[in-house]
C-alpha cells in the first residue's frame, strides 16, 4: 500500500483539521446575503478550500452554493462528492458536539462520520497522492456539498454550472462499496381538527417533538389537562412497551416528556422514537371524543411502534435491499391541527407508485392530506460494475475482509449523477452513529479510512 506511510505521517495533522472543522456548527441556517444555506455553513466552506489552498490544491468557491479542490491533469475527472453540512445535534451529548474534543483514541464531534471525518481523510488522501509525484491520468476533485441533509440545492447548483466527473464515489455510507441505495420518500400529512366533544375526557393541548425526517426523534413532549390521575398508566405502558416517559405538573398542566434514542432515518431500527412512545400512550387515556383523539387512535393502530410500514400500507421489501423502512420524524399538533413529517424509504425493485398509493390509502381513511416534498429514485449497479469491482479489490486489499458489495438505506450523492456510487466511511462492525448523539471517529480509522481512499483514487486515475 504505496500511500499507508505518507498518510500514517501526516496523523496529528489530519487530528488537527478534524477538530477545526467540527467547531462550525453547520447545521442548514436561513440565507443570510450571499450565503444561501446560512452563515455557519459558510464558514465551514471557507475553512475548508482555504486548508485545501494550504496542502496545495486548485480550489474554487461555487458561488457559495458549493466548493471545490482539484489535483492533477488530464481530460477526465474522478470526482470525490462530500457533504460539509449536518444534523442538529440533538441531545444527551457527553461531550461538546462542537467542541472536537479527543478522548480515548476518539474524535467527537456532529459530523466527524458524516460526512467531515470522511472528507478530512479525503483530502489527506489527495495531499499523499499530491506529494508521491505519481503520475495520474485524470483530475482528482473533491466537491463540497453544502445542504446535503435538507434539499441538495449546493450540488444541483454545482451541477449546472460546473464540470460532472467522469466516475465518482461518495464516502458517505459503510464499507465496503454500496451497489444499490434505496428509494426515499419525504412528506407530510395533515389534517385540521373541527369537531371536539366536551364528554370530561383527557384533554390534549399539543404534542411537538423531533428535529429532522430523517433523525428518529430523540426527544417529544406533550401538554395535557388530566381529569383522573394517570401516573399508574404512564409505568405501566413502560413496563409493556418500553419508551422512557416522565411527567410533569404545574398549574393545572401536565407536560408529558417522552425521550428517545436518536439514529439515521435509513435505519429506525436503530433507535427508539420519542414521538411513537409518547402517542402511544396518550392513546391509553381516555380522551375527549372528537378529530385530535380520532388521529391518536389511528396513528396507533396504523403506524404505533412499526418501523418497516407493515400497517401503514406499504410494508414492501426485496432480497437485494430488505424491508422498507418508515420514520416518524416530527409531528406538531395543537387543538386545530395536526402535522406529521415521515421518511419513507423503500426497496430497490419496489415501484414508487405502489408505495406512494400505499402511503396515500393509509391516511385517507382519516381524511389527512399527503403533500411530497422530496423523492429520490432508487440506484443500482450490478457487482461486477466495473467501479465496484475496482473499489471492492482497493478494500479487500487494505481490510482482508472478502464481503460482497451491499445495498444502503442512506441517501447519498451517488445519485446526484452517473457512474457514481457511495464507498464508506463506516467499517463493518463498527457502531453506525450518523445522527446520534456522541458521533465519532476513532483516530486509526481516520488514517486507514484515508489510505483506502487515497489507493482507491490511484486505481480510479491510473
Amino acid at each position: 500500500m504505496k500511500f499507508n506511510n505518507a498518510i500514517a505521517d501526516m496523523q496529528n495533522d489530519m487530528v488537527t483539521s478534524m477538530q477545526d472543522i467540527l467547531k462550525f456548527p453547520s447545521v442548514e441556517g436561513k440565507k443570510d446575503g450571499d450565503m444561501p444555506f446560512g452563515k455557519a455553513v459558510h464558514d465551514c466552506l471557507i475553512y475548508t478550500l482555504n486548508l485545501a489552498d494550504k496542502l496545495g490544491f486548485r480550489t474554487k468557491n461555487v458561488d457559495n452554493y458549493a466548493g471545490y479542490a482539484e489535483i492533477g491533469e488530464g481530460d477526465e475527472m474522478v470526482g470525490i462528492l462530500v457533504h460539509l453540512d449536518v444534523v442538529p445535534e440533538g441531545d444527551g451529548w457527553d461531550f461538546d458536539p462542537y467542541g472536537g474534543i479527543v478522548d480515548d483514541g476518539k474524535i467527537y464531534g456532529r459530523g466527524t462520520l458524516d460526512d467531515k471525518g470522511p472528507a478530512i481523510a479525503t483530502l489527506y488522501a489527495m495531499k499523499a497522492l499530491l506529494d508521491s509525484g505519481e503520475k495520474l491520468n485524470k483530475r482528482i476533485r473533491i466537491i463540497f456539498g453544502l445542504n446535503e441533509e435538507t434539499g441538495w440545492a449546493g450540488i444541483n447548483y454545482y451541477l449546472e454550472h460546473e464540470e460532472t466527473p467522469t466516475m465518482a464515489f461518495t464516502p458517505d455510507s459503510n464499507f465496503p462499496a454500496c451497489h444499490g441505495e434505496k428509494g426515499i420518500m419525504i412528506f407530510d400529512v395533515k389534517k385540521e381538527f373541527k369537531e371536539l366533544i366536551e364528554d370530561g375526557g383527557v384533554d390534549v393541548i399539543s404534542i411537538k417533538g423531533g428535529n429532522a425526517p430523517n433523525m428518529v426523534p430523540d426527544w417529544a413532549e406533550a401538554q395535557i389537562i388530566e381529569t383522573y390521575p394517570i401516573d399508574s398508566m404512564l409505568k405501566a405502558y413502560m413496563a409493556d412497551f418500553g419508551g422512557d416517559l416522565r411527567l410533569e405538573k404545574r398549574d393545572g398542566i401536565t407536560t408529558v416528556y417522552s425521550k428517545g434514542i436518536s439514529a439515521h432515518g435509513s435505519t429506525p431500527e436503530k433507535g427508539v422514537n420519542a414521538i411513537s412512545h409518547l402517542l402511544n400512550f396518550i392513546n391509553v387515556l381516555d380522551l375527549k371524543l372528537g378529530d385530535l383523539s380520532g388521529f391518536i387512535r389511528f396513528f396507533e393502530r396504523t403506524i404505533g411502534l412499526d418501523y418497516n410500514g407493515q400497517r401503514a400500507g406499504c410494508g414492501f421489501e426485496d432480497e437485494d435491499s430488505g424491508k422498507l423502512s418508515y420514520n416518524v420524524g416530527k409531528i406538531d399538533l395543537n387543538k386545530d391541527g395536526v402535522e406529521l413529517v415521515i421518511n419513507a424509504r423503500y426497496p430497490i425493485t419496489t415501484p414508487y407508485k405502489n408505495v406512494e398509493k400505499g402511503i396515500k390509502n393509509s391516511f385517507k381513511e382519516i381524511g389527512m392530506s399527503y403533500t411530497l416534498h422530496d423523492h429520490m429514485k432508487p440506484i443500482y449497479f450490478p457487482k461486477d460494475h466495473e467501479l465496484i469491482v475496482k473499489l471492492m479489490k482497493v478494500y479487500q486489499d487494505h481490510t482482508g475482509d472478502m464481503s460482497e458489495p451491499s445495498t444502503t438505506g442512506g441517501g447519498t450523492y451517488a445519485r446526484a449523477m452517473d457512474n457514481a456510487v457511495a464507498f464508506g466511511g463506516v467499517f463493518p462492525g463498527d457502531p453506525e452513529l450518523a445522527h446520534q448523539k456522541n458521533e465519532f471517529i476513532s483516530i486509526e480509522n481516520l488514517v486507514k479510512t484515508s489510505q483506502i481512499y487515497a489507493s482507491a483514487i490511484f486505481e480510479l486515475a491510473k
